[in-house]
C-alpha cells in the first residue's frame, strides 16, 4: 500500500493510504510549521508508509504535536511508533482522552486540551473543539486551523473507495457521505454515527466557523463553501439517523 502525499492548503499536506481490506482511504494531515502538527497517525500496520510520506515533506523526528479525534486504531494506532522516533513529540487530545485513554496507552504523557483552547505551532493556531459523540466517542474533538481555516473533521463526510485527493464539489462529498450511511446500514458502517442532543448544535457550530477546507479522514478533502457543506451534512444526518416523529 502506497502513501500518497498532496498539499491541500498552504503548509498542510494530506497523507493518504487506500486499504482494500476496508475499501477506504485512511488520511493523515501534516501541518508544517515551527512546531509541526500531525492529525491522525493511522493504523500501526500502515506506520512505515505514513512515516515515509511524512519524510517526503519533513523529517519525522521533528514532529512536535500529534492530534486525533477519538480513540480508535485508525486515529491513533501508530501514535507510540511516532513518539518513539520524534523525541519531542507529544500527543494532544481532549482532557477526557488524555485521562481515560492515553494515560495508559501513550509512551509519555499527553496534553489534554479544553474546549476552544488554541495550540500555537508558529504561523498556525489550531483551535481544539470538544465534540463529544461527534463523530463518535465520549472523548471526541476536532481541530480548526485558524490561519488557513482548515477543519480537520475526522470521520465526518466519510466517502468509500479511492476518490481524488481534493474535491471542489460540496454537494458531491455530501452525496457520497449519504450513500455511505445508507449503504452501510447492514454492513460494517452500521451504527457508525450516533445521533444525540449534541449532534446538530455541534455541526452548526462547525458551520459557523466557515472553513475554507475540510480535511476528511476517509475520502476527498474539500475546498470551497464548507459552511454550506456542513449544513447539508447536518440535514442529511438528521434525516437518516436523527430522531423520528412520535
Amino acid at each position: 500500500m502506497t502513501c500518497r502525499v498532496t498539499e491541500i492548503a498552504p503548509d498542510t499536506y494530506r497523507l493518504s493510504t487506500f486499504d482494500p481490506q476496508y475499501g477506504l482511504q485512511f488520511n493523515q494531515f501534516l501541518v508544517v510549521d515551527d512546531e509541526p502538527f500531525m492529525m491522525h497517525t493511522g493504523f500501526r500496520s500502515h506506520f512505515a508508509g505514513i512515516r515515509d510520506g511524512v519524510a517526503s515533506v519533513m523529517d519525522p523526528a521533528k514532529l512536535r504535536w500529534i492530534g486525533y479525534s477519538h480513540f480508535e486504531s485508525d486515529e491513533c494506532g501508530s501514535l507510540n511508533d511516532f513518539l518513539a522516533i520524534a523525541s519531542k513529540a507529544q500527543a494532544v487530545t481532549s482532557v477526557v482522552g488524555a485521562i481515560v485513554n492515553l494515560g495508559d496507552f501513550a509512551l509519555r504523557p499527553a496534553r489534554g486540551l479544553v474546549d476552544d483552547e488554541v495550540l500555537a505551532t508558529g504561523r498556525h493556531g489550531l483551535r481544539f473543539l470538544a465534540t463529544p459523540h461527534v463523530p463518535h466517542g465520549w472523548d471526541a474533538g476536532l481541530f480548526f486551523d485558524e490561519a488557513e481555516k482548515t477543519l480537520f473533521c475526522s470521520d465526518l463526510f466519510l466517502q468509500p473507495g479511492e476518490p481524488a485527493p481534493l474535491s471542489e464539489s460540496g454537494s458531491g462529498i455530501v452525496a457520497e457521505a449519504r450513500g455511505a450511511i445508507e449503504g452501510g446500514k447492514k454492513g460494517p458502517l452500521a451504527n457508525d454515527l450516533p445521533y444525540t442532543a449534541q449532534t446538530d448544535p455541534t455541526l452548526q457550530r462547525l458551520a459557523a466557523l466557515a472553513p475554507r477546507t475540510l480535511a476528511t479522514m476517509h475520502g476527498s478533502s474539500f475546498r470551497g463553501d464548507c459552511k454550506a457543506a456542513i449544513v447539508q451534512l447536518a440535514t442529511t444526518l438528521k434525516e437518516l439517523i436523527g430522531p423520528k416523529g412520535p
